[in-house]
């Protein structure tokens, strides 16, 4: 995930305003623009963060910002229908809709290829609310349909996504958006480099077949770590545009996605031991310092340096797989309080670090020394 560019323009807000239904009109991309929906937080500066009734945020700069008013209705989320049926007029010619109980699926691939993601979607889904459950974290149904969009070739994809991703659209094949809420990707079966001669793409067998191959594993991963993140934002776990760690956010992703090719489908484990990160983590060991754990909690920095992301996101996950499995109450309630931290507002890393070791009870030295043991032991 990506942060996103008015992070910057926003970065000294007032306190979040109370939620009254607004008619916004704006300039986006120079042309004029209305939206009607709720201002969550209002900058200092005047500028809003404005969330629609379809899920998108948009953050208005105040010199873009040309009128709003507010009334007394409060905002309906789209329907599955409605949502639907924007969805349509925003995509490309050709673009067609599944639904599932929680998800519309927008694609221009085939249906059976939309109806297995449906279906990989809810498994998640299931698999994720259920998990929280036991841990004693009750989560809320999402208030707006959760969508996916789904382009039948590579190329087309990156050319949609470069809009949000930039070069970086040509390197992965799917990711979430904070500011859309939507999930963007390719058809996996139609990655050449996924395909042996002959594969045909006309049932779920066959796709099942296709995608439970070593070589997919990555690939297959990649769309349930991305479906992690859309359901973990819209359950109430996390709120899209609040300062989360990205050590406990990218960690529970990678946690969630772990390839189990003994399923047919690629993937049906939670919380499975994932053996790659875990030799990426093993490895770092040699040269991993002595700050390493403070360092990976009080700021972003590792996970987002291409320098050090891969060490870090191996570590990221580790330190996920040690609390949960270790610590499981005292990762619950930090969880919670994570969960209601308000969009837009940054924390030092002296409050990161003070809400990490007030949650755990421990000193940092003593933790990493468990930590450590912990995950040399693994086997």
């Amino acid at each position: 995930m990506f942060r996103p560019w008015f992070v910057i323009l926003f970065a000294l807000w007032a306190a979040p305003r109370a939620m009254a239904l607004e008619h916004v009109t704006f300039r986006h991309e120079g042309a004029e623009r209305e939206v009607v929906g709720e201002v969550l937080v209002t900058a200092a500066d005047g500028g809003i963060l404005l969330l629609a009734a379809d899920g998108v945020m948009w953050a208005i700069e105040p010199d873009d910002l040309l009128k709003r008013f507010d009334d007394a209705a409060k905002l309906s989320p789209l329907t599955p229908e409605e949502m639907g049926r924007q969805l349509l007029a925003d995509l490309p010619a050709g673009f067609d809709v599944y639904t599932t109980n929680h998800y519309v699926i927008c694609h221009d691939t085939s249906r059976e290829y939309a109806a297995w993601c449906g279906a990989l979607f809810e498994r998640l889904y299931r698999g994720f609310t259920n998990y929280w459950s036991r841990k004693g974290l009750k989560l809320e149904e999402p208030r707006f349909p959760l969508v996916a969009v789904i382009f039948s070739s590579r190329e087309a994809y990156a050319r949609y996504a470069k809009a949000e991703l930039g070069e970086a659209a040509d390197s992965i094949v799917g990711y979430y958006s904070f500011r859309t809420n939507r999930i963007t990707m390719c058809d996996l079966t139609g990655v050449q480099s996924l395909r042996a001669s002959g594969d045909r793409r006309s049932s779920e067998a066959q796709i099942n077949l296709m995608l439970s191959r070593p070589e997919a594993e990555h690939s297959v991963a990649t769309i349930i770590h991305e479906a992690t993140h859309q359901i973990a934002f819209n359950s109430g776990l996390q709120t899209r545009f609040a300062d989360i760690p990205l050590w406990v956010s990218e960690g529970l992703a990678v946690f969630f996605e772990t390839p189990d090719l003994a399923s047919a489908r690629g993937w049906r484990t939670i919380g499975a031991l994932h053996r790659n990160r875990l030799t990426q983590f093993r490895q770092y060991l040699a040269t991993r310092p002595s700050t390493s754990l403070k360092t990976l909690i009080a700021d972003d920095k590792r996970l987002r340096d291409t320098r050090t992301s891969l060490d870090a996101y191996a570590e990221a996950w580790a330190l996920n797989y040690y609390l949960l499995n270790h610590h499981p109450r005292q990762y619950a309630e930090y969880l919670k309080l994570l969960s209601a931290k308000p969009p837009l507002v940054w924390d030092d890393p002296e409050t990161r670090l003070t809400e990490f070791q007030q949650a755990f009870g421990k000193n940092l030295s003593q933790l990493d020394a468990d930590f450590l043991r912990y995950m040399q032991r693994l086997k």
